[in-house]
């Protein structure tokens, strides 16, 4: 397996974290987004998205993280991703989902890059911008987390795919100094995961790239 990423996607870094949970041996194939190698015909006559990350596995592309993510968990169905209880499968997806959708879309770095050219947005602004809308995701599943009263993983004594959405969302939230004093559940998750293996080697300042 190649997995073609970049150090701070957090999309990368989700992939990173399930082939480690996994135990699939990759090579990490650095992709730069800074600047726009991921748009060269090259990356893109392979993957029409021009998104990272992308993974090349069993003579095919696959593109997407979230259909990677399901398609990890159907293919090498050890350890799951998602629980065997349809309702607690649906707690999970309800919300890594709600992360991967309405968070990343409108925080990713092509959106950021737009606010500052051509709109002129400064950085504060865009900063401002970037928390806005991780306040918008996180405070309700902190709620949420609340209501479950979850422990150190979502479900289970293990972590899944909720889990591995949720890790590198609160790396770049760090970035960008979001408070998350009052986020006990989700940085409860974090110091338990980040204590993994897996976890740790996923971590954005681990790899090559990392600058």
């Amino acid at each position: 397996m190649k997995l073609y990423g970049y150090f701070r996607s957090s999309t990368s870094y989700r992939l990173r974290i399930a082939l480690n949970l996994k135990g699939l041996a990759f090579e990490n194939v650095p992709v730069n987004l800074v600047t726009a190698e991921n748009k060269n015909e090259a990356f893109t006559s392979r993957n029409p998205f021009g998104s990272l990350p992308m993974l090349e596995a069993d003579g095919r592309d696959r593109a997407q993280s979230m259909a990677l993510l399901e398609w990890l968990d159907e293919a090498y169905p050890t350890p799951r991703f998602l629980p065997a209880d349809v309702e607690a499968r649906y707690t999970v997806r309800e919300l890594a989902y709600g992360i991967a959708t309405e968070i990343h879309a409108v925080n990713n770095l092509p959106v950021l890059k737009y606010l500052k050219d051509p709109l002129g947005h400064t950085q504060d602004e865009i900063d401002t911008w970037y928390r806005h809308w991780l306040a918008r995701t996180l405070n309700p599943v902190e709620a949420r987390l609340a209501q479950l009263g979850s422990g150190d993983f979502l479900h289970g004594d293990a972590p899944g795919l909720f889990e591995i959405v949720l890790i590198p969302q609160l790396a770049n939230a760090r970035r960008f100094n979001y408070d998350l004093t009052n986020s006990p559940h989700m940085t409860r998750i974090e110091t338990a995961c980040l204590a993994l293996p897996a976890f740790a080697a996923a971590h954005p300042d681990k790899q090559i790239d990392a600058s």
